[in-house]
């Protein structure tokens, strides 16, 4: 079976609940470990972005399909490069992530974002997929990772058109059901269209399995 890595996009670091995380007088249990030992990466930025990183870190942990003893999904950081996802951050991580602009002429984002891609790329072999669970409509992702992984960089046609929560809520779905989605080489796709019709909403854990 070909293995198969997934690169997720991040959280933003400055919005109100990174603030809120961040604030020294906090008390709630993820940021007294964020200022002590560290968290896992994909457990803050749940934290941060709600649905739409919830839903792509349940579906990347769920179907990734690695090497054995290599992970299988990783978040793309705004200084760090790319970062399993449980990748254990702490209080000063987050501020120098918070401090970086997203943008594929960042030197500080880019230069290592390209170097992890190169070594995972060398590790994963001739013919691994890598997903990118993030927005293709803009180059700040898509620019970088399209050099080095050329046709194997693959993305879920579902998702053109869709906003964060509605992508989110896709991902949740299929990690929930065990139903992968169908992927398409970034390379040549068409990256922008209409809005889908809106997905039902999810039910509640309690709801599941009622009538």
């Amino acid at each position: 079976m070909t293995p198969r890595y997934f690169l997720v996009s991040p959280a933003s670091c400055a919005g109100e609940r990174a603030r809120l995380l961040l604030r020294q007088e906090a008390h709630f249990d993820l940021a007294v470990r964020l200022r002590g030992d560290g968290a896992p990466i994909g457990e803050i930025f749940a934290f941060l972005s709600g649905l739409y990183f919830r839903g792509k870190l349940a579906y990347a942990t769920r179907f990734a399909r690695p090497a054995p003893e290599t992970p299988g999904a990783f978040v793309i950081t705004p200084t760090s490069g790319l970062l399993p996802v449980e990748t254990v951050v702490r209080h000063a991580d987050l501020l120098r992530f918070a401090e970086v602009d997203i943008h594929e002429d960042n030197p500080r984002y880019r230069k290592p974002v390209e170097r992890d891609a190169r070594r995972l790329r060398r590790t994963a072999g001739a013919e691994a997929e890598v997903v990118l669970l993030g927005s293709v409509a803009t180059g700040k992702y898509v620019d970088l990772l399209l050099g080095i992984f050329g046709q194997r960089l693959l993305f879920p046609p579902d998702f053109v058109g869709r906003g964060d929560m509605s992508r989110g809520g896709l991902l949740l779905r299929g990690a929930r059901a065990g139903q992968e989605l169908t992927y398409a080489p970034v390379a040549g796709a068409v990256r922008h269209g209409p809005r889908p019709p809106r997905l039902p909403r999810l039910p509640r854990s309690g709801e599941r399995g009622r009538a």
